[in-house]
């Protein structure tokens, strides 16, 4: 496929070549039910001229805090042909993290779907900004806020935004200007919002459309949801520039994903470590391999992948990438099952895409590694606009990634003889369950809250399903009474389901260096003990 000039590379742009060319082929299946590329089109256009009638233009940020439906899909598009700015908004969120993100953002208007609204009512004192709400409730019934909500903020049905007018808008933005403000989950603070401008969104989407070898007659399964790069750009815009379909599915379901593929002929997915984990435990049955899928991206690959792949009779690639750097490294089909494959010392996460990135493994100092020693992975584009702009509203944190004139991953990389990249493990404080980034920082001031709490440290294990399980070591007041369970029910409406802790351990003090900071590496090492609490034993 013939990449297109910059120019070429907004969201109107392809969206419009992709109608020219398959209009009224189907570009999504929501539900069993057919939707063209012709009708996302109109159905975007419709929504673009009902929110620019509400005010909403170029360089507006707007949250998006909505259930795994095409709709999301719409108001992406429907925001990138105004010129505005998408803010998406992970379900899961509740409490401070979430109010953090609507007051950060600096959005006055979002986007909720009716099951989350009772979140945003939860933290309505601690918004600032925001104005408007419009609920998003398809065949519910609108007229009806719950809370207090409506004496607070303007609020409108979605339904209030449709119009007639389906026409075209005039181009109201260029590769290089803001598309999203995509917040990760932060490492050494409060999450931070990655600016990613046009033509950085379509080089990630491209990317994985390169490694997965989209083409036009494929069908991509979507689990995954689309608050996140990887199930709206990875997916759905990696498809749109293929002009093949997407099936959307609101959840990854372990028991119903055979059956989708079969029913819809799914030849294309993306899996998480985790979702291809669970799909791997399931019982072996003797056609396992008699399906459609042929093509899987899994990140991170598992241990057992070489046998997940032939069990199911498909090929499998990977990659290395992020909202912040893109995509730079890539194992395709043709990647040497050794490499793809060698899990006793780490599988390669691919090779440079030597002609947009330049990748090195650097020390403390930034001075390059030898080759096969541990480094921090650094990354810099070849070409203009394919990275972060930066961190929204955080000059601060934006001059220490960029610092010496190199994107800093915080990840532990090395890289062989041959040019094959190997994934270690993150230098940042960050724990990943589960296909979500969570902060250590965030769940520990949640913790702190407690009045019961003197002080604690949360931090990342092994799971048995890939990736980490979220563990704290808690240390509390003299004189005070406090029991795992109870910590852990106090939590519940404080933290997102995925950051909730599995493991807790009151100890009686914290590991700590002489200037005082906790130190969290033997906390690590030592890992779940005989006087670990565990609330999945519980139930």
């Amino acid at each position: 496929m013939k990449v297109p000039v910059r120019s070429e590379q907004t969201v109107m742009e392809v969206l419009r070549r992709s109608v020219a060319a398959h209009g009224d082929k189907a570009f999504l299946i929501e539900d069993g039910q057919a939707i063209t590329y012709r009708a996302i089109d109109a159905a975007s256009n419709r929504l673009a001229h009902g929110l620019a009638a509400r005010g909403i233009g170029a360089g507006e940020t707007v949250l998006m805090m909505m259930a795994n439906r095409a709709d999301v899909i719409v108001l992406w598009l429907a925001l990138a042909k105004l010129g505005a700015v998408e803010v998406p908004v992970n379900s899961a969120y509740r409490g401070g993290v979430l109010a953090h993100i609507v007051n950060d953002s600096r959005a006055t208007t979002l986007v909720c779907s009716r099951e989350f609204l009772e979140r945003i009512g939860d933290i309505a004192g601690q918004i600032t900004g925001l104005e408007r709400i419009v609920m998003h409730d398809p065949g519910g019934d609108e007229a009806t806020v719950p809370g207090a909500l409506g004496s607070r903020f303007e609020i409108l049905p979605w339904s209030s935004l449709a119009v007639e007018d389906d026409g075209p808008l005039e181009d109201r933005a260029c590769y290089r200007d803001l598309m999203a403000v995509m917040y990760t989950s932060g490492t050494t603070g409060v999450s931070k919002g990655v600016m990613v401008c046009h033509a950085h969104a379509y080089e990630y989407s491209n990317c994985v459309t390169e490694v997965l070898d989209l083409r036009q007659d494929d069908i991509y399964y979507a689990p995954l949801p689309l608050f996140h790069i990887a199930g709206q750009w990875a997916v759905v815009y990696a498809t749109m520039l293929a002009g093949g379909t997407v099936v959307l599915k609101e959840k990854f379901s372990v028991s119903e994903f055979w059956d989708d593929v079969a029913l819809h002929r799914v030849n294309v997915s993306l899996l998480l470590g985790a979702m291809c984990n669970f799909l791997h435990r399931q019982p072996v049955r003797p056609d396992d391999a008699d399906n459609t899928l042929d093509k899987v991206l899994v990140v991170p690959l598992i241990p057992e992948i070489a046998a997940f792949a032939q069990r199911f009779g498909l090929r499998v690639t990977t990659n290395y990438g992020s909202t912040e750097v893109c995509v730079p490294l890539r194992a395709g089909f043709d990647t040497p099952s050794p490499r793809l494959f060698a899990l006793h010392d780490n599988a390669s996460c691919g090779r440079i895409v030597s002609d947009r990135f330049e990748v090195r493994i650097v020390d403390e100092h930034d001075e390059e590694v030898p080759v096969g020693t541990v480094g921090e992975l650094v990354v810099r584009p070849r070409e203009p606009w394919i990275t972060m702009l930066g961190y929204w509203n955080n000059p601060a944190r934006t001059e220490e990634a960029w610092r010496n004139l190199w994107l800093h991953s915080g990840d532990a990389v090395r890289r062989d003889a041959e040019g094959n990249h190997y994934f270690v493990d993150r230098i940042k404080d960050a724990i990943r369950r589960r296909g979500e980034n969570i902060s250590s920082i965030e769940v520990e001031n949640e913790i702190g809250a407690h009045p019961a709490v003197l002080e604690c440290a949360v931090y990342p294990v092994p799971s048995e399903h890939t990736e980490d399980e979220v563990m704290a070591a808690v240390v509390v007041k003299p004189g005070a009474a406090l029991e795992a369970s109870a910590l852990l029910a106090w939590l519940a409406p404080r933290l997102s389901d995925f950051a909730l802790p599995r493991y807790i351990d009151l100890v009686e003090t914290l590991p700590k260096t002489q200037t005082g900071k906790i130190q969290k590496f033997p906390l690590r090492e030592r890992g779940v003990g005989a006087t670990t609490w565990d609330r999945l034993a519980q139930s």
